[in-house]
């Protein structure tokens, strides 16, 4: 399909310009029919006919490959043998290429000169719409590479997303079952409603932003299950909750974090969580205390996965600064949404 669009305008180009000239020679002159026929119809055929020798058969096999010696060669053999051509069909048609304009001395090295300027002219403007096609043709073919590279990218983080957060809510509700707890059942079912939106909702590209806090706050209400009446968390949404969109599951990880890594059940260092907005501006900041009895060295994949997701869906549109403190761990960020 698209080749016949090239085919269409390069057709609708010629007949453009070759109209054009003709229109301009019959208003300008007393030019016959058959006079047209023979300068426009005979040499537009050379010419237009020389242009896509060098634009589909010269340049890709010589020039493409390489073969600068041999292009330069086929160059002036063409230009030399096409003026001659253009001589010999003029000494053939003398009357009307030779002697049109009243000048029946015209010289063979100054038609000739003509001729040779007027294939140059032609082969350069083939050259340059080749390499300009090609150009054009190349780097849409990198940035769909890109696009492709980066939507591999984030589908293969977005994967490591659902199993991590799956890995750290089994601990939580396994600790529930183990304890025999009455909230385990309870725990369960608000899991599978998170479940539910991670893997059916969150598949565009981006959600509306009410969605996701509220996707947020249905796992802190897991978390609070698990914690019993002992889970303390200051978390506070301020700012208008509008028509704003956000690429999902993006916040979820710093919340994890300070779950499975800090000190939730301290009255008097709950984890603080705040969310502001301001239009499209969105200010996160999350501090917890830290648990040094957590024997979790690895860290998990959570926040290096944000992270990188942020530098891939927002690059130069958010702002992130992690405190790691000996008692406490905090990470702020601005977004523009």
């Amino acid at each position: 399909m698209k080749r016949n669009w090239q085919i269409f305008w390069h057709l609708v180009f010629w007949v453009s310009i070759v109209s054009y000239f003709v229109y301009l020679t019959i208003e300008n002159s007393k030019i016959t029919p058959r006079e047209v026929a023979v300068i426009f119809g005979i040499y537009s055929v050379i010419n237009i006919g020389l242009f896509y020798l060098n634009y589909l058969y010269i340049i890709p096999r010589l020039l493409d490959r390489k073969k600068y010696q041999y292009y330069a060669i086929a160059l002036v053999s063409v230009i030399i043998v096409l003026a001659l051509a253009k001589y010999g069909l003029a000494l053939i048609f003398k009357d009307v290429l030779l002697e049109h304009k009243g000048s029946k001395n015209t010289s063979f090295a100054s038609y000739f000169t003509s001729a040779c300027l007027t294939n140059i002219f032609f082969l350069f403007l083939s050259t340059a719409l080749k390499f300009g096609t090609d150009w054009f043709l190349n780097a849409r073919i990198q940035r769909d590479l890109e696009t492709q590279r980066l939507s591999a990218e984030l589908a293969f983080l977005k994967s490591q997303i659902n199993p991590h957060f799956l890995f750290n809510s089994l601990n939580s509700i396994y600790s529930l079952a183990y304890q025999k707890s009455d909230a385990a059942p309870e725990a369960i079912l608000k899991l599978s409603e998170i479940m539910r939106y991670m893997l059916y909702e969150s598949n565009d590209g981006k959600v509306d932003l009410s969605r996701e806090l509220q996707y947020l706050q249905s796992y802190i209400e897991l978390q609070k299950i698990r914690f019993g009446n002992n889970a303390f968390i200051d978390f506070r949404i301020t700012g208008e909750v509008g028509t704003q969109q956000i690429v999902p599951l993006l916040l979820i990880a710093f919340i994890e974090n300070a779950f499975k890594h800090g000190v939730a059940n301290d009255p008097s260092a709950p984890i603080r969580l705040i969310i502001n907005l301001n239009g499209t501006n969105l200010y996160f900041y999350i501090e917890n205390k830290k648990h040094h009895n957590n024997r979790d060295v690895e860290g998990g994949v959570g926040l290096s996965n944000v992270q990188r997701r942020l530098d891939l869906l927002y690059p130069g549109k958010y702002k992130l600064e992690i405190q790691d403190k000996p008692d406490t761990y905090t990470a702020e960020f601005t977004l523009v949404l």
